[in-house]
């Protein structure tokens, strides 16, 4: 595949975005400035995209990694989806925050705890089910015990 040329040097803001791709609360802070690093064919970035495409939790970021690399021609394979749990742990996690609630609370108010203790967690979560992540962790928050 045939090399495209891009802006060689490093963006004025290469620290920043650079931080941006490590933001593990907010997967499509870390999409955009996959996206910006896009357009820098630069060692530097090639790097920061190649550690993002084999390591991001959200498919869709480490996919656009994935697009970047490719463009830049890269030697580089799709990235697989993970199986199991993006997080480690995540039933662990889940069940401590539903410990933490009173009896009989809501969906609702286990998934503003969620957000407030793991934002990470739910934002991975999110980012992998999109429309999809209020089923899943309505059903998670059904199938956790209290008892485990």
């Amino acid at each position: 595949m045939k090399k495209i040329e891009e802006k060689s040097e490093l963006p004025e803001n290469y620290e920043a975005l650079k931080k941006q791709v490590g933001r593990t609360s907010n997967w499509r802070d870390r999409l955009d400035a996959v996206e910006e690093l896009g357009q820098w064919n630069n060692k530097k970035v090639i790097d920061v995209l190649l550690r993002i495409m084999n390591n991001d939790d959200v498919y869709k970021v480490r996919e656009a990694a994935y697009r970047k690399l490719k463009k830049f021609g890269e030697d580089v394979q799709m990235p697989a989806k993970k199986k199991g749990d993006l997080i480690k742990d995540v039933t662990k996690i889940l069940v401590r925050i539903k410990k933490s609630l009173p009896e009989g609370h809501s969906y609702e108010e286990f998934k503003e705890k969620l957000k407030k203790m793991r934002l990470d967690v739910y934002d991975t979560y999110e980012g992998d089910k999109g429309p999809d992540i209020d089923q899943w962790l309505e059903n998670m928050w059904v199938s956790v015990t209290k008892d485990r």
